[in-house]
């Protein structure tokens, strides 16, 4: 449950209305919540008790590409790493996030702030499939970086506690993505994620959670040969 709740992001550029403000379309339309497949680069996951450090690997075979570096801090064992192994070589972790570009909707978005470089967006959310009830009760704020027509921060939260299924209470639901600006060597990529859930399940389960992803040491591939 506290999985499926935590699992608020990610994205693929989507068909977009005309109407909306033109620099949140030209953003959204460039727009890529996941690593590129063709970038390594490290994934460190915590939720303040537990943390994983896994490296995803551009060189390698799809299947083979995520490696256990760190487990709760400290080097990994055997067994550990035997298990990881069989686990991810029975499925890749590319494409199988929920697409978050189709999910926000610039049609009726409003200007929340303003300034030279950076305009920040409120837009509401479409459900990202049949019988999702939590869309109704979130909102998205993006922060678009003007010059780049990047979007360098996605918020998403409640504006009041809500029930997604029976006996399930959610209080405060709150995610942020945050992401680099685009250079000539490099595309717009992630850098963090943090999610935060308060609630309670039938009324005396605590659903309370925290969760944080950091992305570090991208790497493109292929690279490119030295002189």
């Amino acid at each position: 449950m506290r999985a499926r709740l935590l699992l608020f992001l990610w994205l693929l550029p989507a068909a977009l209305p005309a109407a909306a403000e033109p620099d949140l379309l030209a953003a959204l339309r460039g727009f890529r919540s996941e690593a590129p497949p063709d970038w390594s680069y490290v994934q460190a996951t915590s939720d303040g008790q537990r943390s994983v450090e896994e490296r995803h690997d551009a060189t390698r075979p799809n299947f083979r590409r995520w490696s256990l570096l760190r487990k709760d801090g400290r080097e990994p064992t055997a067994a550990e790493l035997a298990e990881y192994r069989d686990t991810r070589s029975r499925r890749s972790r590319g494409g199988t996030a929920p697409r978050l570009a189709e999910q926000i909707d610039p049609a009726e978005a409003q200007v929340v702030a303003e300034g030279n470089e950076r305009v920040t967006y409120r837009c509401r959310l479409r459900p990202a499939e049949a019988g999702d009830r939590t869309a109704d009760f979130l909102q998205a704020t993006l922060v678009v970086h003007r010059p780049s027509r990047t979007i360098e921060a996605i918020t998403l939260e409640n504006d009041a506690p809500f029930r997604p299924a029976l006996g399930i209470r959610i209080n405060k639901l709150r995610t942020r993505l945050t992401f680099s600006l685009p250079t000539a060597e490099r595309p717009s990529l992630p850098q963090t994620v943090q999610t935060s859930v308060r609630g309670d399940a039938y009324w005396f389960k605590s659903l309370d959670a925290d969760l944080q992803v950091t992305f570090s040491r991208y790497e493109p591939y292929p690279r490119t040969p030295g002189p």
